[in-house]
């Protein structure tokens, strides 16, 4: 379709040249109404301003010349009002394209674009405070699909984790698994103000009584480091079971200790853009075109998030990736401009970073919203979710929905085992063609490469094969926004024309023939299934 397209273009800018019409930016996509034809352009309408004439007659003018080198994959071509002009695609250019699909197979719908490019995207990235959150997956299963997405067109991907070991949330980690320790032992303790509480905590007190014995002072060192491990444990094994594996993790301290930060201040210094005021630092953000400065190291001492995400990010550009993607959640999304003209005031550049902002998720049960709240322990774990409903589910829910969009997670559907259920819904679709190929086996209908393309002739045939040649496009066009919700939406649809068209045509017949040739259409239709979702990390089960 697209290589069709291109020539499409290129056959109208000939007709342009020729009528010595303005040769402007156009598109050629499919169209809105299917009676009007399969594509069309808006060309006659971007030209009106500068024709001075009235779109539907330059629609005409364009579409004489056009009418005149008709390519062999055109059946006719019309115009309609207000000006558009459409193509109607002959059976042929469709029937011939199921064997296109089949012989890329796994491959197709990857691009090249990404190809000897590499990207590095960031996600997760939660203090190892807790266990992971239900809130915490949205931005799990966003990254790792979009780092997918990025791998389909041929990118090489780092998924990478960064997290804050160094500030204020860690100390108070620290010392409130310290007072539980004590508290065990019987021994008068302080529990923090905001200190983290639940049994995860207590538990870990319980495993240094068991490793360090009962002899650990105050402030001893092992409370926090051995909390971030178990922690960290935790959430690697959390994020393993819905699929997801980082390749490097990144912390804050790394970047006190090896100077980045004291070179980033030294540096924002050296163009004035840092000063000093009632008792903290402060970036000059007012001269960075932001409506107000912003503090990087409060009275206290304690820098905010600013500072060592400047630094960390200087790092990511450093290592020279093609394109740096964060994924942050919608509480970053005025921190993120900042870090960004601090790097840019310091030249180094940031026309390669891409930052999507998601919303956030509330979980509901029998209709209500199930209230949450970290530091009280009050909340449903990642953990305990995929536990429930099952790592397919968690996965397909969390970005059914556009990223920029609240997101409502139903647990009573996410547990329904039907096809109410989008998932099941599109795995069923997946299994059914399966056992259709399976039982045409068992009937001697073995498909082979062999099949007579021009028998598949049915409406709901040809609907499928256009949706499935859609396929290659909608990859780009992934790459292009990076929202894995399009996706899941195309999937939905394909799944919709596979039941339509079975419900219509059937595919195992006394004509061999026909067989097949239907055959080989939904074997099209079950590698466009599954190459979707594998990209969103869902599995494609035979049987169900």
């Amino acid at each position: 379709m697209k290589h069709l397209k291109q020539q499409l273009n290129d056959g109208v800018r000939d007709a342009l040249k020729t009528l010595s019409f303005p040769d402007k930016p156009f598109t050629i996509s499919p169209s809105k109404n299917p009676d009007f034809g399969d594509l069309s352009t808006n060309v006659a309408l971007i030209l009106t301003k500068d024709l001075k004439r009235a779109p539907i007659q330059i629609a005409e003018e364009i579409s004489g010349i056009l009418n005149q080198q008709l390519s062999k994959h055109i059946d006719s071509i019309s115009v309609t009002p207000p000006g558009f002009i459409n193509f109607t695609l002959s059976p042929s250019f469709y029937q011939s394209n199921i064997q296109n699909i089949l012989n890329a197979g796994e491959d197709f719908g990857r691009s090249s674009i990404g190809k000897g490019k590499t990207a590095n995207v960031e996600f997760v990235s939660a203090n190892p405070t807790g266990p992971l959150t239900v809130g915490h997956g949205r931005q799990a299963v966003l990254g790792d699909s979009v780092a997918s997405i990025l791998e389909w067109n041929s990118f090489n991907v780092t998924r990478e984790y960064y997290y804050n070991d160094a500030g204020r949330q860690m100390r108070i980690l620290g010392q409130s698994v310290e007072a539980r320790y004590f508290e065990a032992l019987g021994k008068e303790f302080e529990f923090p103000e905001d200190g983290y509480q639940g049994d995860y905590i207590i538990d870990i007190a319980q495993s240094i009584i068991k490793n360090y014995g009962k002899g650990l002072n105050s402030g001893d060192k092992r409370f926090r480091e051995t909390v971030e491990i178990v922690i960290f444990s935790d959430i690697k094994n959390t994020l393993s079971e819905l699929g997801i594996i980082h390749d490097q993790f990144s912390n804050e301290k790394s970047f006190y200790d090896n100077g980045a930060i004291d070179q980033l201040l030294s540096d924002l210094k050296a163009k004035e853009l840092i000063y000093e005021s009632d008792g903290a630092t402060w970036l000059k953000t007012s001269a960075l075109g932001k409506d107000q400065d912003r503090v990087y190291i409060k009275s206290s001492g304690e820098p905010t998030y600013r500072l060592p995400d400047t630094a960390y990010h200087r790092n990511k550009v450093e290592r020279n990736f093609d394109e740096i993607i964060d994924i942050f959640g919608a509480d970053h999304a005025d921190t993120y401009p900042d870090v960004l003209a601090a790097l840019d005031a310091l030249d180094v550049p940031v026309d390669h970073i891409r930052v999507l902002i998601h919303q956030f998720v509330t979980l509901l049960r029998d209709g209500e919203k199930v209230k949450m709240s970290t530091r009280k322990a009050n909340f449903v774990t990642l953990e305990d979710l995929v536990k429930e409903v099952g790592k397919d589910v968690v996965r397909y829910f969390f970005i059914m929905r556009n990223m920029s969009s609240h997101l409502d997670f139903d647990l009573d559907l996410a547990a329904d085992q039907s096809d109410k259920n989008p998932v099941f819904y599109l795995q069923y679709a997946h299994a059914r063609i399966a056992n259709i190929i399976k039982h045409g086996e068992s009937l001697g209908h073995s498909f082979s490469q062999e099949f007579d393309p021009t028998l598949i002739s049915e409406k709901e045939e040809f609907t499928l094969i256009k949706h499935l040649m859609r396929f290659p496009e909608l990859s780009e066009q992934l790459y292009e926004s990076l929202e894995p919700q399009m996706l899941a939406t195309y999937l939905q649809e394909l799944a919709a024309h596979f039941h339509k068209f079975y419900g219509k045509c059937k595919v195992i017949t006394d004509d061999s023939a026909l067989t097949q040739s239907r055959l080989a259409l939904i074997t099209c239709a079950k590698l466009v299934l599954s190459n979707g979702l594998h990209i969103l990390g869902i599995s494609t089960p035979d049987r169900m």
